[in-house]
């Protein structure tokens, strides 16, 4: 039953991951590219933990934690750029 709750889930992620990045090239407006990118990395790393889940292993929780601080990290960036035009003052 969990193989294919799995099986689903990833099949709704790659869907979900194929209408962003739609989004992140049609975007109409910056900002909408913007909540478009860090929507996929919010994917990307449910994407990772996923896997492991599938794998039975915990060497992917790692790299989906790293996937979204940098994520974060990217999302405040740029969006202290757009505001102010500058990164650091």
């Amino acid at each position: 039953m969990l193989s294919i709750a799995i099986d689903i889930a990833f099949v709704l992620l790659g869907l979900s991951l194929a209408l962003t990045l739609v989004r992140l090239v049609l975007g109409p407006d910056v900002t909408d590219r913007m909540l478009a990118l860090d929507t996929l990395y919010v994917n990307s790393a449910a994407m990772l933990v996923l896997y492991g889940l599938d794998l039975g292993t915990g060497r992917y929780y790692e790299a989906a934690l790293l996937i979204a601080m940098l994520g974060f990290i990217t999302t405040v960036v740029f969006s202290k750029f757009l505001t102010r035009g500058d990164v650091i003052e």
